[in-house]
């Protein structure tokens, strides 16, 4: 009986081993007396533990370096428009919608449309002929070159014309010698991107612009700097609807400064007819005329 205790209690301690004082130390280890009591065995492996390494980084929202594109400007309502001011001096716009009651101005429309005559000129670019997108007849004493073709002199004014002349004239201050007329025959007619900008015109020309018929949309752009090679992508932009009736004077240094257009629409649009009053000065002799007029990009 005795014998049998003995051996049951020797297999009892074999089941239950003594656990060592110190979790993680094996039977043998020597300890480690220079190991501070909170270092963390894991800090070398990858990523494990808590302790922060010097492979750890701080996360930084990057700095924004994408440029805007300005919104695009409105110019609705009457009224006079400092649109800039540099080195050149001050551009300056004038909105007079309502310039010709309605009924005068439908009557006007409907002579000038069938009256004048309105013919397509042909311009040149590097050598290559292109036919205007537009009608477009010339009146004045002198004659008027840009894009490299001339429209001949033409003295012989048409009577309303004339009348109409002298109401802008009496507006605007101005006197006027010549005068562009343009047909935009529907809304797949246009004129790109350029500036009144000729050496006949002198520094810093008032354009006179009386709009007859359909509503175009007259879009402005400014100049970009030189350090931008020509990019237009982030400069300032204007919009102004041109409605039957209105008179737009573009004036100081506009031309300088700025470009215009009026560009194709692809919706339905009826005839309109554009007046653009302006001052021609005889060029020195040698000079090339109509040189300086710049068109940018291909006209359609």
């Amino acid at each position: 009986m005795m014998s049998d205790k003995r051996q049951r209690a020797r297999v009892q301690g074999s089941w239950a081993k003594q656990q060592p004082k110190h979790p993680g130390r094996t039977a043998g280890t020597v300890p480690n007396i220079n190991q501070p009591k909170n270092a963390n065995t894991a800090s070398g492996s990858w990523g494990f533990g808590n302790q922060k390494t010097s492979t750890d980084f701080e996360f930084h929202q990057p700095t924004k370096c994408v440029r805007d594109v300005p919104t695009e400007k409105v110019i609705e309502l009457a009224g006079d428009y400092e649109i800039s001011h540099g080195p050149s001096g001050m551009s300056r716009l004038r909105l007079l919608p309502g310039f010709l009651p309605r009924e005068e101005a439908d009557w006007m429309f409907s002579k000038l449309l069938v009256e004048l005559p309105w013919s397509q000129k042909t311009n040149y670019r590097q050598d290559e002929a292109y036919e205007e997108p537009r009608l477009t007849c010339w009146y004045g004493e002198l004659p008027y070159t840009y894009a490299r073709s001339t429209m001949p002199a033409n003295a012989q004014w048409h009577e309303l014309l004339v009348t109409v002349r002298a109401a802008v004239e009496q507006i605007s201050g101005c006197t006027f010698n010549s005068l562009l007329c343009n047909l935009y025959r529907d809304g797949h007619d246009s004129i790109g991107w350029h500036s009144d900008d000729e050496a006949s015109l002198g520094a810093k020309p008032t354009i006179a612009s009386l709009s007859l018929g359909d509503t175009r949309v007259f879009s402005l752009r400014k100049q970009p700097p030189p350090e931008e090679n020509g990019d237009y992508t982030y400069v300032e932009r204007i919009r102004v609807l041109l409605s039957h009736g209105t008179l737009l004077l573009m004036e100081g240094a506009t031309q300088d400064d700025w470009q215009h257009q009026v560009a194709k629409e692809y919706h339905d649009r009826g005839p309109r007819i554009n007046l653009t009053f302006r001052t021609i000065h005889p060029e020195p002799e040698g000079h090339r005329p109509g040189t300086k007029m710049r068109f940018t990009g291909k006209q359609p």
